[in-house]
């Protein structure tokens, strides 16, 4: 029986929809999400954050992975403290963390 990998975190970019009681300004088309998520694989990460996303009301429409931190920091990646730290404590608590949430509006 082959070990189990352990856990990584990768960083992902989702886009959301509008959805009742998603809690988003009333002039927003949508948002897009900067998370943190531990997972034992790319796959697993992206599967938790969207399933975590979905209970918060929110309406996952695509998610962008930008890798490990170790993928990240290969392609030259500038990442700072708190944004290490908050993959750290995505790690430890093997959570999805949401760093950054911009808002989109359509045209006015």
């Amino acid at each position: 029986m082959a070990p189990k990998k352990s856990l990584d975190v990768y960083t992902l970019l989702v886009e959301v929809g509008r959805a009742k009681g998603d809690g988003l300004p009333e002039a927003a088309t949508g948002a897009a999400l900067l998370c943190y998520s531990a997972g034992r694989d790319e796959a697993e990460a992206v599967r938790e954050t969207v399933q975590v996303l979905k209970t918060a009301d929110l309406n996952p429409l695509d998610v962008t992975s930008y890798g490990t931190l170790s993928d990240r920091e290969a392609e030259g990646h500038d990442i700072g403290d708190e944004d290490r730290a908050l993959m750290t404590r995505a790690l430890e608590e093997n959570a999805v963390i949401v760093a950054e949430t911009s808002v989109l509006k359509g045209e006015q």
